[in-house]
């Protein structure tokens, strides 16, 4: 390793992490590999140890990413400040139009790597529970029981990820439109039109 190389020729850990994450989501993780990154960024592959001690640790590090980005972000906003459910939803479901809450793209790249990979499907499947226990929650807070929290947070997760993997392209406003019907499926409740109208003042501006 070159110690005397500039910070400008060694790059950035971010920099590094932005490739990897744009092969992770594009080729799947067998594509995630030093030298290709190097070539991508135009920078030699020695550089890349002065950031990462080997490839494993830029996975574990872009896991680290989706655990602390989707499940905290969604966490997050289950716990917000709502004065119905329907505006709790409303609160979660920022996370499906904002992509600095919750990276759909990456969640689909987790999902398809932790298929051959036992460790991280471990981890995946304890981030769904962590996601699914925030989303009952939310329903207890407002009165519904054990079970119907329980079925409808589930409803509510399995819902996501059938959108995420069956790759759904819509336009934004037709989306937005859609979820207050969304809202209503999910908890049986017909939202307020100020809960919708501030909703809509979020994404549709």
């Amino acid at each position: 390793m070159n110690k005397s190389s500039s910070p400008k020729q060694r790059g950035s850990e971010t920099i590094w992490l932005s490739a990897a994450y744009d092969m992770l989501t594009e080729s799947g993780v067998e594509a995630v590999k030093v030298m290709p990154l190097a070539n991508k960024l135009g920078l030699s592959r020695t550089s890349f140890y002065w950031h990462f001690k080997d490839r494993d640790e830029l996975l574990e590090a872009m896991i680290r990413h989706w655990e602390d980005k989707n499940t905290g972000n969604l966490v997050q906003q289950t716990e917000a400040y709502a004065e119905s459910i329907s505006e709790a939803m409303f609160n979660l479901f920022d996370c499906w139009l904002n992509k600095d809450l919750f990276d759909s793209r990456l969640d689909l790249a987790i999902r398809n790597w932790a298929r051959n990979d036992p460790a991280l499907q471990t981890r995946l499947d304890g981030a769904d529970t962590r996601r699914q226990n925030a989303i009952s929650d939310m329903f207890l807070r407002f009165g519904f029981d054990a079970v119907q929290a329980e079925v409808r947070s589930m409803t509510v997760i399995y819902t996501q990820i059938g959108y995420i993997s069956m790759l759904v392209r819509e336009p934004l406003a037709r989306r937005v439109d859609a979820m207050p019907a969304y809202a209503q499926v999910f908890t049986g409740e017909q939202p307020s039109e100020r809960d919708i109208q501030r909703f809509r003042a979020r994404h549709l501006r």
